[in-house]
């Protein structure tokens, strides 16, 4: 189906020369001078560059057809994930490589939004915010926590975050997949 630049907004998905991209930004300008414009970045969904791109106002672009499936993550498989469906209770296996940063963040029974482009996965969006235990942490300074002061532990996904001093080994600290970055403690 091939939508029109003035359909544009933030997360809709086009496809141009046969790659399937996301729009995350768009400005529609209209000079003094000459015809108006669309200004855009999009992000290439299967390599995950970002590329600036100018159409003209009123240029019809084709919509990528991707397909969003909720699937839970099973395990870890050499150099990929597997992923069921569950619906259909179909595996798929996701390399790494496509995986990206989410990699990090991916524990077992995990549900997570894989996007289906032809077919093929090309991407995975994990929940927003995931519980993890702390397998490790240096013990933090008596005295040091005027400042907010951080200090690197690893979590049960072998990701490295930040966490403020007071953090423990064994503790369980909520994080933000997106950023990467520790939210608040979890009392259990």
């Amino acid at each position: 189906m091939a939508i029109d630049t003035s359909q544009f907004r933030n997360g809709v998905k086009i496809e141009l020369d046969g790659d399937p991209f996301s729009i995350t930004y768009f400005q529609h300008v209209k000079p003094g001078k000459g015809g108006a414009f669309v200004r855009t970045k999009l992000k290439n969904l299967r390599t995950g560059r970002v590329l600036e791109k100018t159409f003209q106002s009123g240029r019809k672009v084709e919509q990528a057809d991707i397909e969003e499936r909720r699937m839970q993550f099973l395990y870890q498989d050499g150099e990929s994930a597997v992923f069921m469906d569950n619906e259909s209770y179909e595996q798929m296996s996701i390399s790494f490589e496509q995986l990206g940063d989410s990699r990090k963040f991916l524990k077992e029974n995990t549900e997570a939004l894989v996007m289906l482009y032809k077919g093929r996965a090309i991407g995975v969006e994990l929940p927003a915010f995931i519980e993890v235990q702390v397998t490790q942490a240096d013990p933090g300074l008596r005295g040091d926590t005027a400042s907010g002061a951080t200090k690197p532990a690893t979590v049960e996904t072998g990701a490295i975050i930040q966490v403020p001093l007071f953090i423990k080994q064994g503790e369980t600290v909520k994080v933000d997949t997106r950023s990467g970055a520790y939210v608040e403690r979890v009392n259990r």
